[in-house]
């Protein structure tokens, strides 16, 4: 065997698994694809997000919440093995309502999401309290209230990339770039992967691979649906500290600039459309009028990975005993339990019972085959 786990896929979930896999002392190899794939890693908000998530997926909530609690040991270590900078903030977080009929139906969504919990983390602010916790801005007339997560956060995505895959090799495994694959072989002990480069061997298969992953793992008979959603983000030029937390659709970094997004649009290509950056720049503006004088710098589009319910799919192969997949569009919010849960339990061979709720088998495979 040439490794004890191949992940197909170094992205932010599989280079996230790699290094909790590797941190147990695993020797792990990383696949990589081509340049130009699709690569939702390279085209991320940010945003370690707890407020709205698994509204009607119970686990998902929980899950999101044990991660986000997770999420500052795992950034501390992470950057001390990475021998890097992994900006991240955990001030609470907000999602802007620009109407009464929005205030309500963001009431309503949370309600339903805090029935399924012991305690509420998240609670609805009216435009006053707003203006008092956002003092340094000047907020548009649209805007009624906002949601409040105390538990929310954000991260520079790029540098967390940087510092997994980093990591992952200081931790004694490997990360093969420009290695697509192109299929999986059972083997006696283990999997054959066929790339290429060649053949590599390991007793246990990761497939994280975003929207690729079902052409990996469905000719085994591990069906993974999934289906691709775009969405676009705009940044502007570095603007003097405004916005102290981030919000749904709009943080500033730490070196300034101000990310605004993101469209939800039925598309299978990281294009961009002036349409786009219109409805965005124009909502931005309503939100804090201040930005309708500042400079556009960048825009671009990336895929969201989404399952038919937009929970995570962690699942085990019922056919080949140590092949694995595991997907979500909440690559950055799940970081740290997929380095401390989902990655260790995997290599161990066998997913806990608290992961059962996010197997392929909730959904009807034979369908989606």
């Amino acid at each position: 065997m040439d490794a004890d786990i191949i992940i197909i896929g170094a992205g932010v979930v599989g280079a996230a698994l790699a290094y909790g896999i590797a941190k147990k002392g695993h020797k792990v190899i990383v696949l990589d694809g081509k340049d130009r794939d699709l690569r939702a890693a390279r085209a991320n908000f940010g945003l370690v997000w707890v407020q709205g998530k698994g509204s009607d997926t119970p686990a998902y909530t929980e899950l999101t919440l044990q991660s986000s609690d997770l999420w500052p040991t795992f950034r501390q270590e992470l950057a001390e093995a990475a021998g890097s900078r992994v900006d991240y903030s955990r001030r609470g977080g907000l999602a802007f309502c620009l109407s009464e009929a929005d205030y309500q139906a963001r009431e309503a969504l949370l309600e339903r999401t805090h029935n399924r919990q012991r305690q509420a983390y998240t609670e609805m602010l009216g435009r006053h309290a707003l203006e008092r916790m956002l003092p340094a801005v000047t907020l548009g007339n649209a805007v009624v209230g906002a949601s409040y997560c105390e538990l929310d956060g954000h991260t520079n995505p790029l540098q967390l990339y940087a510092a997994l895959l980093a990591a992952v090799s200081t931790l004694g495994s490997q990360v093969r770039f420009r290695t697509p694959v192109t299929a999986i072989k059972p083997m006696s002990g283990g999997f054959e992967v066929d790339t290429l480069q060649g053949g590599v061997r390991a007793r246990r298969v990761i497939v994280a691979a975003g929207l690729a992953t079902p052409g990996l793992t469905d000719p085994l008979g591990l069906v993974v649906p999934l289906y691709a959603e775009r969405g676009q983000i705009l940044v502007t030029e570095r603007l003097a500290p405004m916005l102290p937390l981030p919000a749904s659709g709009l943080r500033q970094t730490s070196e300034g600039t101000m990310m605004i997004g993101a469209t939800n649009e039925k598309a299978f290509d990281t294009g961009v459309t002036i349409q786009s950056a219109i409805k965005l720049a124009h909502r931005a503006q309503r939100i804090i009028p201040a930005l309708g004088s500042v400079r556009l710098v960048r825009q671009w589009s990336g895929l969201r990975v989404l399952s038919p319910d937009k929970a995570p799919i962690y699942a085990e192969s019922t056919r080949h005993a140590g092949l694995f997949a595991a997907v979500c569009h909440s690559g950055v919010t799940l970081a740290a339990a997929h380095a401390a849960i989902v990655g260790p339990a995997m290599a161990e061979g066998q997913l806990p019972q608290n992961l059962a709720a996010f197997s392929n088998g909730r959904f009807d495979v034979q369908k989606c085959a």
